[in-house]
């Protein structure tokens, strides 16, 4: 066994080029994170850049001569989209793929013939874009023996003939298929989770609506199986984070909230990842304010599109869920009839004091992203549900 490299602890990801040569690694402090990079094993590591927590260049992997890097990257750009990246001189070389609603992070290849074939997306659910035609036929082929499902190939033989398929609903976790292209086999492997009978599950549906100041916000509605879309009792269910989004897919609490006969409105307010660094950064410092008024917006919509009976409307959250909950009811305690906050925090100036040691790199990023304990205090008290009881 020869060790190639050593991690001296700020390394986060290690990427091999298609020799297998240990060529390119990334390190974070919390806040800034760069690449490194040796032409060959026997050289040293040297940084090539160095991007903040608002810019990213992810290595994705090496184009097929070794020379490369494809990358996912929003320098000086709002989108995430894929590049042809020389690492060596840490230059941009060519845009491979950009979307112009949403960010871009996954390229997808052929090993074995050497070449790109496409990306895949989520906008409102997983989609794809196909450089390759043998590809896209594939993938027509998969999805029109699946329908219904989001298909996606997890895994594949050496030569590429043999291939492992998964698929995605809003009513289960999926299954796995095997697909032998030269014997034209297919069939189920095993359902992910058989105890979940589909046909007792509720439609997940995407939605939009528009904000008071004019944004497009994105989210999920789900009617309980078998009401009319009217005059529903609705738990409002923002997700955490809040720098993650809410994904079609399926999720336990809501179905079992319209089991019991709620609709479930989610929606990607602004601060959301995944729509481009602007709408990202439009949360910052926005707690209670405009990111609480986007959830307000979605319950007003339901309100003006009939399926919400306004006097049965709850508010249900985790994390910055739950903390949204608690702004919900303590700035808008009109709209809603109840909520529950699960882990959501009351008080942002003792959130931040109880900070973890594992969290202290990024408490300056949090600073810019939510708001400064004393620079930015009369703020952060205006935004804890604490103050307002």
């Amino acid at each position: 066994m020869e060790m190639l490299a050593e991690n001296p602890g700020n390394i986060v990801g290690w990427i091999t080029d298609h020799e297998g040569e240990l060529r390119v690694a990334t390190t974070s402090d919390g806040v800034n994170t760069s690449i490194l990079y040796r032409e060959k094993e026997s050289d040293p590591f040297k940084v090539v850049i160095t991007t903040s927590f608002k810019e990213t260049v992810a290595p994705l992997f090496f184009t097929f001569d070794n020379k490369y890097l494809y990358v996912s990257s929003n320098i000086d750009r709002d989108k995430r989209a894929i590049f042809k990246y020389d690492v060596a001189n840490a230059k941009f070389l060519e845009k491979i793929y950009e979307h112009p609603e949403v960010d871009v992070t996954s390229l997808l290849r052929s090993k074995k013939q050497k070449k790109i074939t496409g990306v895949a997306y989520f906008t409102d659910k997983r989609h794809y874009h196909f450089f390759d035609q043998e590809r896209k036929e594939l993938q027509e082929d998969l999805e029109k023996r699946l329908p219904g499902y989001e298909v996606a190939i997890t895994d594949r033989s050496r030569d590429e003939t043999k291939l492992i398929i998964i698929t995605y609903s809003d009513k289960g976790l999926g299954a796995y298929y095997f697909y032998d292209l030269t014997t034209g086999e297919f069939r189920k492997m095993i359902d992910i989770s058989p105890w979940l009978e589909e046909k007792y599950m509720a439609d997940m549906r995407p939605i939009k609506y528009t904000s008071r100041d004019g944004l497009t916000i994105h989210g999920y509605l789900t009617i309980p199986k078998g009401l009319t879309p009217k005059n529903l009792p609705v738990v409002i269910n923002p997700h955490g984070g809040p720098w993650y989004r809410d994904y079609w897919g399926y999720n336990p609490e809501v179905q079992f909230l319209a089991n019991r006969g709620y609709a479930v409105l989610q929606m990607n307010f602004r601060g959301s990842t995944g729509y481009g660094r602007e709408f990202w950064e439009l949360g910052f410092k926005e707690w209670g304010k405009k990111m609480q008024d986007d959830i307000t917006d979605g319950v007003n919509w339901l309100i003006e599109q009939g399926i919400a009976d306004p006097k049965r409307i709850g508010i249900y959250g985790g994390s910055y869920g739950g903390y949204a909950t608690l702004a919900g009811l303590t700035f808008t305690p009109d709209l809603y009839t109840c909520g529950v906050d699960y882990v959501g925090v009351s008080n942002i100036l003792s959130w931040f004091e109880a900070i973890p040691p594992y969290w202290e790199p990024m408490r300056e990023m949090f600073y810019e992203m939510v708001g400064d304990p004393e620079k930015d205090k009369e703020l952060l008290e205006a935004a804890s549900p604490l103050f307002h009881v």
